[in-house]
Formats: C-alpha cells, structure tokens, sequence
C-alpha cells in the first residue's frame, strides 16, 4: 500500500508540473532535439524495503567456512530454539521485531541518448545513497537477541536505456545494469558474555533494472518518475563469537571449536525505489 501510494503520489507531480510550465509559456515548443545527446541529473526519492520472510541467522560452528550447522547446548537442545524474525530485535524475546527501515534516496547521474526517430537509445552512469535499512535478529535461550544490520554507505550503477518518445517532448523506457555498493554492516548483542567481532564494511554486487518516464518542461530542461529495482549479493559479512568470559565447557557458541561465525541466510540486499529526476541537457 505504502508504494502504491508513493507512486501514484510522484506521478501526479510528474504530469502537473510540466502541464503548468507549458501553460505559462505558452506551449509551440520545437521537439526535434529532445532526448538526443548528453545530459546531467540529479534526483531523490523513497527507497523501500521488500518482506524478506524467512530469513534467519546461519552458524559455522567449527569454522570450517560451511554454515548451517547447530548450535547446541551441553544438553544437546537447540540453543536458538526462541526463533528468528526479520527485523531488529526490541528486547531478548522474539516478539515485536521492529521492521525493515526503509528511508529517503539521492543522488547524480551523466548520460548519453541516440534518438533514431521515435526511438531513443542511452547509457548512464549513476551514483548515490539510501537511508533504507535492512535487519534480521535471532534469539537464544539465554535468553539473548543478536542483530545483524545492513545499508548502503553509497551506491553506484551503470546502466542501459532504451525508450520510445512519440515526436519528442515525452520518453517512456525501461532501463538496465549492473549495481554496486559499499554496505555498512552492524552487529548488536544482549550477550554479554561472549566476545564478538566483525569485518564492518563489505562490497554489495548485482544489478539494477526498472523503468520511468520523462518530460521536457523547455528545450534543455526535463524532468522524470522512475520506479527502480536493485538486488545486490554480499557473502563476506561475517560475525566472529569468541570466549570472551563465557565457560569453555558449557556455552553453545565454544562447544564445537572454540568459537562460531555468524551470518544471514539471505545475502541479498533489495530494494525498491521510487524517484523524480531533474535534468540538463546540453
């Protein structure tokens, strides 16, 4: 609903403010250059967080590089019996998670189209940041909540377009390309007990693909709704657990090999975007 909303609010900007600015000028504008050449943007919007259900914490107990083994207690019962939930843990139960952030974006952008008629074909590079967070939590019986949480310190993509624009003064396309980012990683514990340490900030690869639209408000001066949806990979993000001051012969994580290594069971980081854009064309 949040998104629906978002888009329909965003694509009533689009188409009102071009209408008005041509109302004020008059209209009779010459429409055979546009979208053909180089142009600059800049643009913001909602960057929104998908459901990712089912996602738990995975363990590498013996730290053989292989997760998905148990974490056991002495008794031999699942230590993370309570469960998981996706989002950031409120307390050491697994109840009332709190949900996926999501959060504002912005960001730059340098392109190029070929317009062969009504066709226009472009590439651009982009890049930019989003305040949206994605977080997933697990719970043992110590009780104790452990939380791993990511999002983008900057992100980047190359892409390609392709469009149609009926005689000029509007393009409609869809766009394509691979993505990047440089992801934050954090890591919070109720655990006291053990020691806890991880490799922070990692590399996030993948693609970016979406569509929009884009109107030419005067002759150089253009702006678009874009609806964009990015997926990026990260494996390296790993927590360490350590002994710290917990009893060798009795805690969970020391059981197996002296320690564990933590990670999500998803790798993936997606998002779905809804952004305006204001363009320079020279």
């Amino acid at each position: 609903m949040k998104f629906a909303a978002l888009l329909a609010a965003s694509a009533a900007t689009l188409f009102t403010v071009p209408a008005a600015a041509q109302d004020a000028s008059g209209g009779g504008r010459d429409t055979a250059r546009d979208f053909n050449g180089p142009y600059v943007s800049i643009g913001g919007g909602g960057t929104l967080q998908g459901s990712d259900r089912g996602e738990t914490l995975v363990f590498d107990t013996d730290r053989d590089g292989s997760y998905g083994d148990p974490v056991k207690t002495v008794g031999g019962t699942d230590a993370f019996a309570p469960g998981f939930c996706n989002g950031a843990a409120t307390g050491t139960a697994n109840v009332g998670c709190r949900n996926d952030k999501d959060g504002p974006e912005y960001f730059g952008r340098l392109g190029y189209d070929r317009r062969m008629g009504n066709i226009v074909i472009g590439a651009l590079v982009e890049g930019g940041r989003s305040e949206a967070r994605d977080s997933v939590s697990g719970f043992s019986t110590t009780p104790a909540a452990y939380t791993l949480s990511r999002e983008a310190d900057w992100q980047a993509s190359a892409r390609l377009r392709a469009g149609y624009t009926p005689g000029g003064g509007a393009l409609f396309y869809v766009t394509g390309g691979p993505a990047y980012a440089r992801l934050d990683n954090r890591f919070v514990t109720t655990n006291t007990a053990n020691s806890f340490a991880d490799n922070g900030k990692t590399n996030g690869w993948g693609y970016a693909a979406g569509g929009g639209a884009e109107i030419m408000v005067t002759n150089r001066i253009g702006v678009g709704l874009e609806y964009l949806y990015t997926d990026l990979k990260d494996k390296d993000y790993v927590v360490n657990v350590g002994a710290g001051t917990a009893n060798p012969a009795t805690n969970p994580f020391l059981l197996n090999g002296g320690g564990t290594d933590i990670q999500r069971s998803d790798p993936h980081f997606r998002t779905h975007s809804v952004r305006g854009t204001l363009s320079f064309r020279f």
